[in-house]
């Protein structure tokens, strides 16, 4: 059964979240460099089924445009030019990696393993997922 991806990406650092097959809960995959993010995404598509990437998109309260939006609408201009098949979906990422720090802290983590940033993004990516899929379900 093909799988949902979430993708929450930036500048340095980009975190990657997948579904179980049955679409039910979400799984943190990998927090990568984003220069290795489109060679990941095509080793990734070829050994698993995805059906449709979600992908964070930056906004502020007022729903303007952050500093990092652009960024991320050339990602997704890039992603439909590599994966032209592949259906995207821009999701609201506010507050995700305040999130993730706070669930890290929740969960016990100690202070300098929630320093690490790629299992913020991670866990950011995570949480943007799970949110998608109460929202369909």
């Amino acid at each position: 059964m093909p799988r949902i991806l979430s993708i929450d990406y930036g500048s340095k650092r980009t975190g990657l979240a997948v579904t179980d097959p049955q679409k039910i809960i979400a799984t943190g995959l990998a927090g990568i460099h984003t220069k290795d993010l489109e060679k990941f995404l095509t080793d990734y598509f070829k050994k698993e089924e995805v059906e449709t990437v979600i992908i964070g998109h930056p906004t502020n309260w007022d729903d303007t445009d952050t500093h990092a939006t652009p960024l991320v609408q050339a990602f997704i201009n890039r992603f439909k030019k590599l994966f032209p098949a592949m259906p995207i979906v821009k999701v609201d990422e506010r507050y995700t990696s305040k999130l993730a720090v706070q669930s890290m802290v929740a969960g016990g983590m100690k202070k300098k393993d929630r320093q690490n940033k790629n299992l913020v993004d991670e866990i950011a990516a995570t949480i943007m997922l799970q949110d998608y899929l109460n929202t369909i379900a």
